[in-house]
């Protein structure tokens, strides 16, 4: 497989599509739409070192419960459960974004990051985006007052139990990531009884 050219079909700001021309194991000329947060797909410029967006997975040092939001979100014409998230500003660092984010979202303060993952990637068939998972202790009172006017946000600081009744509703729409970390949550939670 080898990566022969690409085309930029839309002009956005946020998010652009390209069709991209490769080579496929048999050597057929083929094409693949690809969606990209950036001027040119990384698969053409190469840059998978930088991340698109944070994702913090917080947990809540003085409640001791995990923060999570409740988002409306356009493309589900609804609200999904999932964590903070926002992309990273130009020459912003993964700490810079993740307390700013944090912040705006939430209205918590971050405390202390335990661990960031390298760049990872939840739509790989249809975009280049890749996020970085920053798990974090933060605190304050919960407030949606940073959000901006595209942002319905409802926070939530859930407990184990909490967790699990997410779970278990069948009409909830949920976040993969969220839905992991729920499940290992609650399960961690069972197991300690």
């Amino acid at each position: 497989m080898k990566i022969t050219g690409y085309k930029k079909l839309t002009d956005k700001k946020w998010i652009n599509l390209f069709d991209v021309s490769y080579k496929d194991k048999t050597g057929r000329e083929r094409n693949w739409q690809v969606v990209s947060r950036n001027h040119r797909p990384k698969c053409v410029s190469g840059n998978f070192d930088t991340p698109d967006a944070v994702l913090m997975i917080p947990f809540h040092s003085t409640a001791k419960k995990l923060v999570v939001l409740r988002e409306y979100r356009i493309s589900l014409a609804g609200y999904q459960y999932e964590f903070p998230a926002g992309l990273v500003d130009d020459s912003e660092s993964i700490e810079e974004a993740s307390r700013r984010e944090l912040m705006e979202e939430t209205g918590l303060s971050l405390k202390r990051i335990t661990n960031i993952s390298p760049p990872l990637y939840n739509t790989a068939g249809l975009a280049d985006e890749s996020v970085v998972l920053v798990h974090c202790d933060c605190d304050g009172v919960p407030s949606t007052e940073e959000n901006q006017g595209t942002e319905v946000i409802e926070v939530h600081l859930l407990s184990p139990a909490d967790a699990s009744n997410i779970l278990s509703d069948e009409h909830v729409m949920c976040d993969v990531k969220l839905w992991m970390e729920l499940n290992r949550f609650s399960q961690a939670f069972s197991q300690t009884f």
